[in-house]
Formats: C-alpha cells, structure tokens, sequence
C-alpha cells in the first residue's frame, strides 16, 4: 500500500510542481478546467460503462451502497453537530459539512484501490460513488450549501442529476449487465483506450487542484475536526457497519478504505456556486489529501 501511495503522490507532485512552473505559459485553473473536463464528459463515462457491464451485480453492490451512503449521512450530521457546537459562520460551516460528509472516491480513490487490490476493485469505487455519494451530493448536499451559502439561486435536483454523464453511462451499463448484452470487441477495446487516460489524468488534476495560501494557516483550527471525522471516525462507522452486515476479506477493506478518502475536490465548484467559504474548503481539499497519503497506509495495515 506504501508502495502504491508514493506512485499516486508521485503524479500529484506533478499537478502541483505545473501549478508553480507553468509550463508555456498556461494557467493552472485552465489546464485543471480542460483536463477534468475531458475527463468528466468522455473518458470516466467510458470507464463507468466498461467496469459496470462487465461487473458482477448482486449482494455486494448492496452493501457497497448501503456502507457508502452510512459514511455520507454520518458525515452530514455529525460535522453539523460539530458545526454547531464551534458557532461557526453559515458560509464555513456549509463548506466543512462537505469538506467532511463527501470523500473523494473517485478521482484518488479509484486510481488507490485499483493499484492496491487490482482491477475488480474499480467496480467497489465506482459504486461506491454512482450508487450513493454523487446521488447524495446532488440531492442532501445541494440542499445543504444553498441553505448555509447566500444565493439565491432556484433548485431543481432532477435536473442537476440529469447533467451528470458518469450517471448517465452507470444507467446504460446496469441495463447492458441485467440483460446480458455481450460486449463487441471493437467497443470494448474504444473503452479500455479510453479508460486507461482517467487515472493518471484524475491525479495529475487533484495536484493542480491543491493550493495552500498565505491565509491558509488561520484555517487550521477549524480544520482538526475536518481531519479527525473525515480520515479517521467516519471510516471507523463505516468499518463497524460493514461488520455487521457480514462483509469480510479484501471487499471489507476496500469499502473502508474508500471511506478513509480525504476531502473531494468537486466540492470547491460547489461552495464557489453557493457562495460558501472556497478558502476553508479548498485548504480541507489540501490538508486532508495530504494527511491521508499517511492515515490510508496506516488503515490497509490495520485492516489487512
């Protein structure tokens, strides 16, 4: 696990060193809008549609759903409790409820539990993301960042729903595995070519993601709950849930490890829409993504 850790940090030190250097002149947040949306629109479709035709369907995509939206909700509530008890503003405490309730499962925790437990281990992340966390976030965690945020923006979650294309990839998948549709060679090959781009690019624009900035260190304080809940307690439920439904061997560890992601980076588009606090969520993205690259070796020990 160390071992795959280093590999995953080596191409995110490469996000951040072309963040500093940029190279031709590019800028970082242009670079980062490309890359994520190339890999948003095409390439984690494609990767969505080749893991989930070809998956296997049944008892563990239940619990892998059931873990992952546990791990969402307990996040939610209890990162509100802690919101409230430190008196927080509305604008930070929107963005530490998502800072701490959405992990990023897909674009650090495909790529680790991939080079971790092997390719069937793609099918835990992307459930674990199409099937609870994305629904969650665009459904509770919408809600929520236009409750505490100051915009007045109308909501419509069908929509925003609809307007996610990994969803729709997820849905075409589903149909293709439940009827038993082969799938022709020559677009299983398009989809491996395809597929093989999201991880390398998935890190390399979390790198470009990070920031740490001169104000970043009076963040700190409110942050060590951010820490404790997402990389440490969360996973501890979510570990005890996965016992009492019976789950066991690598799939147990897979699930908890998915949980132990630090902080997603989407999060930073949403607090920015809804008018919460981008610093605080942005400097959580980073703290935590960090601290993690220790806390997720030290989880697959334990759990191993």
């Amino acid at each position: 696990m160390l071992t795959v850790i280093i590999q995953m940090a080596g191409l995110i030190v490469c996000g951040i060193v072309w963040r500093m250097v940029k190279p031709a002149g590019l800028d970082h947040a242009q670079t980062r809008k490309v890359l994520t949306t190339l890999v948003y629109y095409l390439l984690l479709p494609a990767l969505v549609l080749s893991v989930l035709w070809k998956a296997e369907l049944g008892a563990n995509s239940f619990f892998i759903a059931i873990a992952a939206a546990i791990g969402v909700l307990a996040g939610l509530l209890l990162s509100y409790i802690s919101c409230r008890f430190c008196k927080s503003q509305a604008a930070v405490s929107g963005a530490i409820i998502l800072a701490v309730a959405f992990p990023n499962s897909t674009y650090l925790g495909l790529p680790v539990l991939e080079a971790t437990f092997g390719s069937w281990a793609r099918g835990v992340a992307i459930q674990y993301d199409l099937f609870a966390c994305t629904p969650l976030l665009f459904t509770a965690g919408i809600l929520l960042a236009a409750h505490f945020g100051s915009t007045h923006q109308r909501l419509n979650i069908f929509r925003e729903l609809l307007q996610i294309p990994p969803l729709w990839a997820a849905g075409a998948a589903l149909v293709l595995n439940i009827f038993n549709v082969p799938m022709p060679e020559v677009v299983g090959g398009l989809l491996t070519l395809l597929e093989r781009g999201v991880v390398p690019l998935m890190l390399f624009s979390l790198g470009l993601s990070l920031s740490w900035r001169r104000d970043s260190l009076s963040y700190l304080r409110p942050l060590l709950p951010v820490v404790a809940l997402r990389l440490f307690i969360i996973p501890a439920i979510v570990l005890a849930a996965v016992n009492l439904l019976g789950v066991g061997g690598e799939l147990r560890a897979a699930i908890v490890i998915e949980t132990a992601m630090p902080s997603m980076v989407i999060g930073i588009v949403i607090c920015d829409r809804f008018n919460l606090d981008v610093g605080i969520y942005a400097t959580a993205v980073t703290v935590t993504t960090v601290v993690s690259m220790l806390t997720l070796p030290l989880w697959y020990q334990w759990l191993m």
